[in-house]
Formats: structure tokens, C-alpha cells, sequence
């Protein structure tokens, strides 16, 4: 019964209270670690820069994951309530749907009154690229793009995890996909973010496929065009550098009858609707209804395994 009750604490604690302060929030302490493991990073030898990223991933894993695991087990001797209030504590630290979704609108309110500038500088909270050449639609399509990949990497595949490994496998996950988006990506961390790239991609593989499906069954329950959000994520969820941020990303672009577009990278979608500020909420309410879906099977599973195998 415990798992069911952190699961559901975790959720209550993300809509009514958000994220909690940095100075004790998980995620930012894993981004003080990596940062002191880059400092003391090889500047030369793609070998050696190799062996120290998989070090990196072996040692941050463990410095954060197995602490989870005793902890929940000493508190499990001690209560049942404080394993329940610790678990979901830690649980909610790994995921975050309602920040995601405040970022979004602040940027669609700013676009809705043409303030680029400033909708500029917000956009290196949702997205890693150079936003300051950006136009209006531009900004659109990557503020959309954002909402749908991180409902996979915010929340389905945390979720996921803690479905398969419980609280220790959540913040696992978390780790992998922080040192993803830290060092996995080309350029200057090449070879030292190379593990941490090629885990996070197998680790988001089923999560990205389910959030597709997600996004794909809540067009069809909020209207929007079903048909062609499964037509465009089949034929376009292999046009992104990433193996997984595809599917989600373009199951979204068809059912909002739009294209979403990185210049130089992708094209997803086709150019039926243009890409104004409203699409943002738009994008934001399918997200809603497919982070709602996934909520509701969780907490299926969960309900099945206690009242069958526990």
C-alpha cells in the first residue's frame, strides 16, 4: 500500500506546492555535483575524457540513488508514515509538470504582447538552444517543443521508473537525464557526456513512445485531430537528432496541425496552422490531458499490483 500512498503524496505535493527551494531541492545539488566533477575533467584525450564521463554517471548515480534506497528502508523500519512522507518527498524532487507548465505561459503572455526580448530571456529556462535570433514563431514552435519532450523527461519517464524500482530508480533516472542535459551533447563535452547521452537515451526509449501514445489518445479526447497526430508521429518521430524526443514532439505537431521546427535540425508536422502565441496554451491543454491519462494508469497499476501480488 505504501507505494500507492507515496505516488499519490508526490502528485498532490507537485499541484499544490510546486518545486521546493534550491537550497534543498535534489536536482540542484546534482547539478553541484557534476559541476565539480567538470571541473576536474581531462581537457584532452577522448579516451580519457571517456573513462572519466563513465566514471561520472557511476559516482553520481550512487552518490544520490543508494542514499535514497537506505534512507527509505531505515524509514520503513521505523513508520509507515514517515517512509510515506520521505518517499514522496524524494519521488517529487525527480519530477515536475506544473513549473513546466507556469514557464510556458509566462513566455505565451510575453509573445501575446510582443515582447520578444523579454520572452527571449525566459527561453533558457524551457530550451538549451541560442533563442536571441529567434522570431515570434520561432519562439513558439521551441516553447511547444519544450512542453511536449519534458512531459516525457519531467514526468513520464520518472514516473516510469518509480513504477519499475520504486523511489531509487526514479532519482537514477534523474541523475542520467541532469548529466544528459549538463555534458550529453556535442561539441566541447563530446566525449566526456557521451555515456551519460547514449544511458539517457536508452532509458527515455519506452517513456518517449509511451508519451507519444499519450499525446496522440488525448487529441482524440480534447478534439483535436487524433488521425493525424498518430500519421505525423509515425512518419516524422525519427527526423530529430535524438532517438526519443521525436515521438512525443511530433505526435504533438499533428494534432495541433502545425509544424514545429528547430532550423537546421528538424521539421515536424506540416504547415497547416501558423505557430501564433495561442498554440502554446493549446499545446500546454494536450500535455494536460496526456499527463492526466498517465497519472490515471500509474495509479492502475499500483491499485492491481497491491490488491493481486502484494
Amino acid at each position: 500500500m505504501e507505494p500507492l500512498l507515496v505516488l499519490f503524496l508526490a502528485l498532490v505535493i507537485d499541484l499544490l506546492l510546486g518545486e521546493p527551494p534550491q537550497v534543498v531541492h535534489p536536482v540542484v545539488w546534482m547539478g553541484k555535483v557534476i559541476s565539480f566533477w567538470k571541473r576536474l575533467a581531462p581537457v584532452q584525450g577522448a579516451r580519457s575524457q571517456l573513462l572519466y564521463g563513465s566514471g561520472m554517471v557511476l559516482l553520481t548515480i550512487s552518490i544520490f540513488a543508494l542514499p535514497a534506497y537506505f534512507l527509505l528502508f531505515y524509514m520503513s523500519e521505523i513508520s509507515s508514515i514517515a517512509y510515506i512522507i520521505v518517499g514522496a518527498s524524494l519521488l517529487k524532487s525527480t519530477f515536475s509538470f506544473k513549473e513546466l507548465r507556469r514557464a510556458a505561459l509566462e513566455i505565451k503572455v510575453l509573445l501575446t504582447k510582443d515582447n520578444l526580448k523579454e520572452a527571449r530571456a525566459r527561453m533558457p529556462a524551457l530550451v538549451s538552444r541560442e533563442t536571441q535570433s529567434l522570431g515570434k514563431p520561432a519562439l513558439v514552435s521551441a516553447t511547444v517543443e519544450s512542453v511536449v519532450e519534458n512531459t516525457c523527461d519531467s514526468f513520464v519517464a520518472p514516473l516510469f521508473y518509480f513504477l519499475c524500482f520504486g523511489v531509487p530508480g526514479a532519482v537514477a533516472y534523474r541523475v542520467v537525464n541532469t548529466l544528459d542535459a549538463t555534458i550529453g551533447y556535442h561539441g566541447k563535452y563530446e566525449y566526456l557526456g557521451k555515456v551519460a547521452a547514449r544511458l539517457d537515451d536508452v532509458l527515455n526509449f519506452i517513456p518517449a513512445r509511451i508519451s507519444g501514445m499519450l499525446l496522440v489518445i488525448a487529441a482524440y479526447l480534447s478534439k483535436k485531430d487524433g488521425g493525424n497526430a498518430w500519421q505525423v508521429m509515425l512518419r516524422d518521430h525519427d527526423r530529430t537528432e535524438s532517438p526519443n524526443a521525436g515521438w512525443p514532439m511530433s505526435a504533438a505537431a499533428g494534432a495541433l496541425r502545425v509544424r514545429l521546427e528547430k532550423e537546421g535540425y528538424y521539421s515536424l508536422g506540416n504547415t497547416n496552422n501558423p505557430p501564433t502565441p495561442q498554440l502554446i496554451e493549446a499545446g500546454i491543454k494536450l500535455t494536460e490531458i496526456s499527463v492526466l491519462l498517465w497519472v490515471a494508469l500509474c495509479l492502475i497499476v499500483e491499485v492491481t499490483y497491491f490488491v493481486f501480488v502484494a
